[in-house]
């Protein structure tokens, strides 16, 4: 697949996704391109809020926006969408315009009377409540064109004049744009960064040349204070490798000693604190008369020390700190794995050993859960039932990784491509953030869901490492079946709501999320030890038309209650956040129909159910562990028995079952022996074992 193919089926999708809804095409390009760059990490969330109108002469607009409250940036969208036109160009005079645009919304927002005159309990109406309730944190605005239109290649750099002394940022998203940065192999945007830009030489370093390995090299520099704070007003939480981004978003990013050291003893910074660890892909070196910098790094991400950072910017800009004389130690590892899937999962052992000091758990790099791997082989293996006739089984793709859907047809011919998004449909890929999201609506977390994908992946992080470490026999094709029910149930309500009278537009997520939620509370009150047959609906591939009717009729409650005037909050997007609105919610008075019972089914016959499906995982597990021992060189184990014993790692359970891997295939470890030898392995590599010699 190349970049023409990708913009064909990227706004085919969108005309499907218009004909479905009935919301129309512009909003369903904008919604389609905000989802890829929430995957890409480039935004961490994304709410509609569709508007244009005039202040004075001038025409203003804004079709949707998010706030990073990690770094306090408010991003502001427009769309400059035909539709029809393949060959239409995006200039500079056009860019600016539509930049122009967004800025005098802005403008309107802050300055005049336009929150009364927009209707309340409508998205744009939060939008400028919250930036009139907000001002005074917003650190930078960015505003950014979605574009079906090819960008000029004569756009070079996109200068926006600051805003009240805030400054403003331009991004251009073309779906060319789109392709490169969602569908590389990386899968997200890469910071590339030019140290000469910020300091002369660059950043002075030493090589730890004794600890290099074939893996990587490391580096030890020194970082002024002004530098760091430059790099992170430009890059944000972009700066900061994905975990410890998700650690920091629920915790204080801002460490009140750091604060203290900063403005009070900023010279004693260095000696006080432990600095940054960062990795790269690339690291260029430069040796002058005055000795070595680091002049340049591609993939520049910091794996520990977020809170340092954030600290050092926050302070220069609230509490208008000198850092002048102000120091940071940094180590620098240039990762030299061959592909990116190792690059990356080196980059997360780092980030994790670096991290290991802050109290963080392993819920914090549910990136890499063993959970993921469990669905991902899941989806690979099992089929999807047959569906309106169709004479062949699908799958539901679970992607683990960003972008391994377009990844795995990027070298297909076409008609291998076509066979596979026959058998893998582009509505049936599950990510790890719809998930969490359909998951945690179920569990009755609705307020949770409403705080955007990154806290609610956050949130269910923590549910599942504890569950997992609890029994992770429960993790089976039952659950995955039930996660894809539950997706049906979110899919038809995506489809359905837009299409109904009562429905004006906005909320429609915040609608769907409470009214799942809620619709399992009332199976549980009315239907006493019952609940949802959810293998029912995976069987059918669809939902019955007793839950159709009743989810789109509890559906409209739900926004009447969202939405009333005396609820407490006057933004409801915020509000939606609120447990008190969960309460209120479950206080809506609504009866199920009794032909509901046809698709529930007993708690008991339930529990049976999963207690089977955990015996099957059990087997698979059993399976999985003699497989990975088998597939494992003899060499290894040999090396391992020798590590293990001189590092005092083993019980005599585990000397058999080494000596039995050491003659493997004249003879094999039993299961048991097997999963012993895994955990043995696991043990191992924390105690520095290298298991590539």
């Amino acid at each position: 697949m190349d970049s023409a193919e990708f913009k064909k089926d990227f706004l085919e999708s969108i005309k499907t996704a218009a004909a479905v809804t009935g919301e129309g095409s512009c909003a369903a390009f904008v919604d389609n391109i905000a989802q890829y760059l929430i995957d890409a990490e480039v935004l961490s969330d994304f709410t509609p809020s569709f508007y244009t109108g005039r202040m004075g002469r001038s025409k203003y607009r804004v079709d949707g926006y998010v706030f990073d409250e990690f770094d306090s940036t408010m991003n502001l969208i427009i769309a400059n969408f035909d539709g029809n036109d393949m060959d239409r160009r995006l200039t500079n005079a056009l860019a600016m315009h539509d930049f122009g645009e967004l800025l005098v919304f802005l403008k309107a927002s802050l300055t005049t009377n336009l929150y009364q005159e927009i209707e309340m309990s409508t998205p744009c109406a939060d939008l400028v409540d919250f930036l009139r309730m907000n001002v005074k944190e917003i650190r930078k605005y960015r505003l950014l064109i979605f574009t079906d239109a090819d960008m000029s290649s004569a756009i070079k750099m996109v200068e926006i004049e600051d805003y009240e002394g805030i400054p403003v940022e331009g991004q251009i998203w073309d779906i060319d744009r789109l392709f490169r940065v969602c569908c590389s192999e990386q899968g997200r945007q890469i910071i590339e960064i030019n140290f000469k830009e910020y300091c002369g030489e660059g950043i002075p370093c030493l090589e730890a040349s004794s600890a290099a390995t074939d893996q990587y090299k490391s580096y030890l520099g020194v970082i002024p204070g002004s530098v760091l704070a430059d790099i992170y007003d430009k890059y944000g939480s972009k700066l900061l490798e994905g975990n410890v981004r998700s650690f920091l978003s629920t915790k204080v990013a801002v460490n009140k000693k750091i604060r203290a050291t900063i403005l009070n003893m900023p010279q004693m910074f260095f000696a006080f604190n432990n600095g940054i660890s960062a990795t790269a892909m690339e690291v260029v070196i430069e040796n002058t008369d005055h000795g070595r910098f680091i002049t340049f790094a591609r993939d520049f991400q910091i794996i520990n020390g977020g809170q340092t950072t954030a600290s050092i910017s926050n302070a220069r800009y609230k509490d208008k700190a000198n850092l002048e004389g102000l120091y940071v130690q940094m180590k620098l590892t240039d990762i030299q794995e061959s592909t990116v899937e190792e690059a990356d999962e080196l980059i997360r052992s780092i980030s994790r050993s670096s991290n290991s000091q802050n109290k963080v758990s392993d819920a914090d790099f549910f990136a890499s859960h063993p959970f993921h791997r469990r669905m991902e082989q899941i989806s690979r293996l099992m089929f999807a039932p047959a569906t309106q006739g169709a004479q062949y089984e699908t799958k539901w793709f679970y992607e683990r990784a960003r972008g391994q859907y377009l990844q795995e047809q990027m070298r297909l011919t076409p008609a291998k491509r076509k066979q596979f998004e026959l058998q893998h449909p582009k509505n049936q890929v599950i990510k790890k953030t719809d998930l969490a999201k359909v998951q945690n609506t179920w569990l009755g977390h609705p307020d949770v869901v409403s705080k955007g994908a990154q806290t609610n992946f956050s949130h269910f992080a923590e549910y599942i490492d504890n569950q997992w470490n609890s029994d992770e026999q429960q993790f089976n094709e039952r659950y995955f079946q039930s996660t894809a029910a539950l997706l049906l149930m979110f899919q038809y309500l995506e489809n359905a709501i837009p299409k109904q009278p009562w429905y004006e537009g906005g909320y429609r997520a915040n609608i769907i999320y409470y009214t799942i939620a809620y619709y399992r509370v009332l199976i549980q009150r009315q239907f006493p030890g019952m609940d949802l047959d959810l293998m029912m609906i995976w069987n059918r591939q669809d939902l019955s038309d007793q839950i159709k009717s009743s989810l789109l009729a509890l559906a409209e409650l739900v926004l009447i209650k969202l939405t009333d005037h005396d609820r407490p909050v006057a933004n409801v997007t915020q509000w939606c956040k609120r447990d008190a609105c969960w309460t209120g919610i479950k206080k809506i008075g609504f009866s199920l129909p009794p032909e509901m019972e046809s698709c529930l089914i007993t708690i008991d016959e339930q529990k049976a159910a999963q207690r089977s499906a955990k015996k099957d995982q059990k087997i698979v597990n059993e399976i999985y562990a003699q497989s990975e021992v088998v597939n494992r060189p003899v060499e290894m184990w040999k090396r391992l028995a020798e590590f293990a014993v001189t590092n005092h790692l083993v019980t005599p359970t585990d000397v058999t079952a080494l000596t039995i891997a050491c003659k493997i295939p004249e003879k094999m470890p039993n299961t048991y022996q097997c999963k012993r030898l895994l955990a043995l392995l696991e043990r191992a590599v924390e105690e520095g074992f290298n298991t590539a010699q």
